[in-house]
């Protein structure tokens, strides 16, 4: 029996002509009958490849009994964001990857039971029982005695699931990104008193500003969000660290440790002629014109986004093929993804080039831009390119595009995204000299967050450069841990 994960879609045809979601989840039953394909496998590889360390045979055994509510218990033991997990990770890379009936080319659907249970979970009131179950184990915990626990309650280093008493130590989370809120979240639950700095005016980082609604609708981060915060963590928005306040200034605040997850908000551009000229974007400004400032909803909220005719993205990841097909959505004629690699080479998750390829999205491959040209306006009318072909790979270990001699061509276009990957803002960084970065401008870190500043942590694409929201969320999960430890070591 192959899984069903791709089968409940909306038609091609008419999702080019909205924001709805694409995916539409699972039923009850097709949850229920892919969960009985799980193996309940006693050495469970599949937990191998959870970054945020989800116990899957567990959650998908009660998935079987139909027992939702309790599966939905066991992935909020380790994943603050299971609804957002369940959309937008790429567990053909990750879990479904280690799952033994990959060796057949059918791994279980993970990515959407996960999914189904979170989604099923929103819409019973689990997770206003779950809210519930949070304070009652904390009001618990309160009531012990002193003399049995002088310390807060699993200070020797809790799991996830065990909830301590309040204490006076306060932690300053910088960013409101995925690994922001389940370091936050995690810290919380170990009783600290956790503040998210967000510098935009709602929280979320790119799961808000750059992941499209047709894949991950604001609805949904509302709710992961909101849980968050009635668990205790405190979100203040419009606080741009660095500017606004200081590290120094928090650590006269009386905040004792900090986690920096500020993303990577940078956008990297080509460095060719040209790219000054009106109508080229920065995928990053695109996305969060689109996504952050509502211009998906124009004419009812009055951010327009200019959109040509003839579209050409730069770049192959999940960020190129999203704002190749917010562009599809929003008018476009024509977009075309330019690639100076092969299809095998594309970074980008394969069930978004397929939907891209559904949506009429086309594909210019081994095609290098090197330079824009435009009108006596200064508005994008053409790009000049190079052909390519495959040399040895590269330090990413994909094979390196060398230019074909004499191959120039031009492509008509009237509006060009860049799609290069983001790095970076100095903005924070240059207030914190004593905190060491790499050659990127990335943060220096541990496999734990640990930096050169010992109150100082870190984790997210901050450190690992862009990289995938369970990726990051891993990070701030392994983060959180490590801040527990450094303070309850620390005298102070």
């Amino acid at each position: 029996m192959q899984n069903i994960k791709n089968n409940n879609e909306q038609d091609p045809k008419e999702r080019i002509n909205n924001f709805n979601e694409v995916a539409l989840g699972y039923t009850p039953e097709q949850a229920v009958s892919e969960a009985e394909r799980c193996l309940g496998c006693r050495d469970a590889s599949c937990i191998q490849g959870c970054p945020v360390e989800i116990d899957i045979p567990k959650f998908i055994a009660e998935v079987k009994k139909e027992n939702f509510s309790k599966a939905y218990q066991i992935l909020k033991e380790k994943n603050n964001l299971p609804a957002v997990c369940g959309r937008v990770c790429p567990q053909e890379t990750q879990c479904e990857k280690f799952c033994i009936l990959a060796k057949k080319g059918n791994p279980i659907a993970i990515g959407s039971l996960e999914r189904f249970v979170a989604d099923w979970a929103i819409s019973h009131g689990a997770l206003e029982k779950s809210e519930q179950k949070f304070k009652e184990l904390e009001r618990d915990s309160a009531e012990q005695s002193a003399a049995s626990s002088p310390r807060f309650a699993g200070e020797a280093g809790p799991k996830e699931t065990q909830y301590a008493r309040r204490n006076t130590k306060k932690i300053a989370v910088i960013g409101s990104g995925p690994a922001g809120l389940t370091a936050a979240a995690d810290l919380s639950r170990m009783g600290y008193q956790v503040t998210i700095f967000e510098s935009l005016h709602a929280a979320g980082g790119v799961l808000r500003y750059g992941i499209p609604e047709f894949r991950l609708p604001k609805r949904i981060v509302d709710i992961e969000i909101g849980y968050i915060k009635k668990i205790g963590v405190n979100i203040e928005v419009n606080m741009v660290i660095g500017k606004v306040k200081t590290i120094d200034e928090l650590r006269v605040d009386g905040f004792k440790a900090f986690f920096v997850a500020t993303g990577a908000g940078l956008p990297y551009f080509l460095g060719i002629a040209g790219e000054n000229l009106n109508g080229v974007y920065s995928a990053n400004e695109f996305l969060t014109r689109v996504n952050l400032m509502n211009a998906y909803r124009f004419p009812d909220y009055d951010t327009p986004v200019n959109i040509g005719r003839k579209v050409a993205v730069i770049g192959a990841g999940n960020v190129a093929l999203d704002s190749a097909r917010v562009s599809r959505r929003l008018g476009a004629d024509e977009v075309t993804i330019v690639y100076r690699r092969s299809e095998a080479e594309m970074p980008a998750r394969l069930e978004e080039i397929r939907h891209a390829g559904e949506e009429g999205i086309k594909f210019e491959l081994l095609t290098d831009p090197v330079e824009i040209s435009g009108n006596e306006s200064g508005w994008v009318r053409v790009m000049k390119c190079l052909r390519n072909r495959l040399g040895e790979p590269d330090s990413s270990g994909r094979r390196r595009p060398v230019a074909i001699p004499n191959s120039e061509f031009d492509f008509n276009c009237d509006l060009v995204i860049v799609a290069i990957g983001q790095g970076p803002n100095p903005l924070l960084l240059s207030t914190i000299p004593a905190l060491k970065l790499n050659s990127r401008g990335n943060i220096e870190a541990n496999s734990d967050g640990r930096t050169s500043v010992p109150d100082i942590f870190a984790g997210g694409d901050i450190v690992t450069g862009a990289a995938t929201v369970i990726e990051a969320m891993g990070l701030g999960k392994r983060a959180a841990r490590a801040i527990h430890k450094y303070l309850n070591n620390a005298k102070r």
